[in-house]
């Protein structure tokens, strides 16, 4: 059968379109072998290389190096038990290059994917030290300090026995001595602007939640002067009377005695002086 003029022409164009078709698909199968062979992954490093470097660069003081390399350990060989390990070192990295934001996420992970393991401990007093570190003056927001100690206290209570919770129980006094001092600060601020009730709110915390710190003899004092102040005679030889029986030769025991028995100190960090 003879084709048509116009049948020759649709062949014709047909297969132009099929050359056409060919020739791009062979184009981009060029180009994807070229795209792969460029973007392929370097192949997995064995678990302990990747953990082994991750303590030779910690040897070498490079902690940020190292805690990507433990990290790796995980990313490449997720259950292994090169990767547990490498968790609770990426933490302990995180924390010796000061990154303590990543230190506290990382243990907080290993905590919650290895509740039972026994480095768990571990975790906590990282996260407990991780806060403390950031610990600001007295005269800033303490926030850093109660979750310092909120770590801390999980860790004694969890781990009662554990060599941390022997650290951190003495952290934990120091945070309490800190939290006390913020207390008398604002309470000493309030007794300047002779705001004799708030002032003697924030005492009252320092005596009555902060009862083992260093604040307690002069907290007890500020109660003395700020009960005069408002009058409260009998509150005031309370104060007074706390005062003495526990600090006996304190000199803010000598200091409330005068107040109470009409004699106005006139020494140098006495608030009762003068404020009449």
């Amino acid at each position: 059968m003879l084709s048509t003029p116009s049948t020759s022409a649709h062949r014709q164009r047909s297969a132009r379109r099929v050359r056409s078709t060919l020739i791009a698909l062979g184009f981009a199968a060029a180009l994807g072998a070229c795209s792969s062979d460029k973007d392929t992954a370097p192949p997995d490093l064995p678990a302990e290389q990747l953990y082994s470097d991750g303590q030779n660069l910690m040897a070498a003081g490079d902690f940020k190096g190292a805690a990507k390399s433990f990290e790796e350990v995980e990313r490449q060989h997720p259950y292994s038990q090169w990767a547990t390990r490498g968790q609770i070192m990426a933490a302990y990295a995180y924390y010796e290059s000061n990154q303590y934001e990543d230190a506290v996420s990382a243990a907080e992970r290993f905590i919650e994917l290895h509740p039972g393991h026994k480095d768990v401990a571990y975790a906590y007093y990282l996260i407990g030290v991780s806060y403390y570190e950031q610990i600001s003056d007295v005269g800033r927001d303490q926030e850093m300090t109660q979750k310092s100690e909120e770590a801390f206290n999980e860790l004694i209570r969890r781990f009662p026995a554990s060599d941390y919770s022997q650290d951190a129980k003495l952290k934990v006094d120091l945070i309490q001595d800190h939290l006390a001092g913020k207390e008398m600060e604002i309470g000493r601020y309030y007794q300047g602007q002779r705001l004799w009730l708030a002032s003697i709110n924030r005492f009252k915390t320092v005596v009555e939640k902060y009862q083992t710190t260093t604040h307690v003899p002069e907290a007890l004092h500020r109660l003395t002067e700020s009960y005069l102040a408002l009058g409260m005679t009998q509150e005031a030889q309370a104060s007074a009377a706390v005062l003495g029986y526990n600090f006996p030769g304190s000199e803010w025991y000598e200091r409330s005695y005068a107040l109470v028995n009409g004699k106005p100190l006139h020494q140098s960090g006495s608030w009762f002086s003068g404020l009449f």
